[in-house]
């Protein structure tokens, strides 16, 4: 993606030192464009969990990096030794987000491939390429679901001459939350670049306002035609014929097809259902949990600190100010995601192509996964 005409991923090593990783804060957009240095693995771990960095897919990635600068950091004198600090940082940075499964997807993947060294300093080689392979393959992945998704906007466009496609998307499930190109924007974008009409209904997203923060942001720095709205104004949207398709991301979606991805979605889902729209989740392999059946019954769902629903930041006279909207003796509950049933989705865009949201759906995607429970 471009930011002021320059290319960037949203993670990646320094080019002045390799042993440091660079992200985009996410915290200050869209007012301020900040790029930090992660040197240690607490850097990692505080970067994943107060949402310096934050989407499925950059989590895995940072992750994966974060894996890299354990390896940087661990004793040396063995190789027990070795590999025992890096499970024991593994699992510091697995406990930082519990709902994104991409997040112990990376670190496993690393200790496997780390493992496989010969020596301490083959190790770090490993846990550096394999690093760049997580990232490399999160942006590739992402540029395939757009092309998958690209198919659906082309039938609505060819129904509708003349007129826009209006997209509904809820979060920031674009390059911000990914390594590059987004699940549930790569399909805009690509449309977009297609010059096809299109027009993009930007849930707010409360608390944190991803979607008028971020999704906004991005979409405009690519020229995409957008509208921020209220989460509760979907429905009626949609009930007005204003809404002609939903394109959500995920954090974390069983292979039975329910989807977890940020709180209200599962609200979107229900108005697209009722509304007769189709409601579509856009997301990597590395986001399919192979383990878990129901999503509802079973899916980690991360309680956040009260404080995001109680307080809201924004800009005034060029400076980032806090203020709190909810009387100092209310309580407040922060949950931060939900999770949309199969029976509600469409279909799942994935970098192999779309499938229906069920067991059946998802393995025809994936024939080799058929041993899963």
């Amino acid at each position: 993606m471009n930011v002021h005409g320059k290319p960037y991923r949203t993670i990646w090593i320094s080019p002045q030192d390799s042993r440091v990783v660079q992200i985009i804060d996410q915290r200050v957009l869209p007012y301020q464009f900040v790029i930090l240095d992660l040197t240690t693995v607490d850097d990692v771990a505080h970067a994943i969990k107060d949402m310096t960095v934050r989407g499925a897919g950059l989590i895995g990635a940072t992750a994966g990096y974060g894996m890299y600068i354990a390896a940087l950091h661990a004793p040396r004198h063995s190789r027990d030794a070795f590999l025992e600090a890096l499970r024991a940082d593994g699992e510091k940075l697995k406990i930082t987000r519990p709902t994104a499964v991409n997040l112990a997807w990376a670190v496993e993947r690393q200790l496997a491939a780390i493992a496989t060294g010969s020596d301490v300093e083959d190790m770090i080689d490993t846990a550096l390429r394999t690093a760049n392979e997580i990232a490399d393959e999160d942006a590739e992945f992402c540029r395939r679901i757009g092309e998958h998704g690209l198919a659906l906007i082309e039938d609505i466009s060819r129904r509708k001459p003349g007129e826009p496609v209006n997209i509904l998307t809820h979060c920031n499930a674009g390059w911000l939350a990914f390594v590059d190109y987004g699940s549930a924007t790569a399909p805009i974008y690509a449309a977009h670049n297609q010059g096809i009409d299109v027009h993009v209904w930007v849930d707010e997203t409360r608390p944190r306002n991803q979607g008028a923060r971020l999704t906004a942001w991005e979409l405009g720095q690519h020229g995409v035609p957008h509208t921020v709205i209220a989460d509760n104004a979907g429905g009626h949207l949609m009930q007005h014929g204003l809404v002609d398709l939903v394109i959500v991301g995920s954090d974390r979606t069983t292979y039975t097809g329910d989807v977890a991805n940020k709180i209200g979605t599962y609200l979107k889902a229900l108005a697209a259902r009722d509304n007769h729209i189709p409601f579509y989740a856009a997301l990597p392999s590395s986001t399919i949990d192979w383990q878990m059946r129901d999503g509802v019954a079973e899916i980690p769902i991360e309680e956040r600190d009260a404080a995001e629903v109680s307080q809201i930041a924004g800009l005034h006279n060029g400076e980032i100010f806090t203020v709190q909207l909810t009387p100092e003796d209310s309580a407040a509950a922060n949950y931060g995601f939900d999770v949309t049933p199969a029976r509600l989705v469409t279909g799942i865009i994935t970098e192999r192509g779309i499938c229906e949201a069920s067991e059946t759906g998802v393995l025809s995607l994936y024939p080799e996964k058929k041993s899963a429970p």
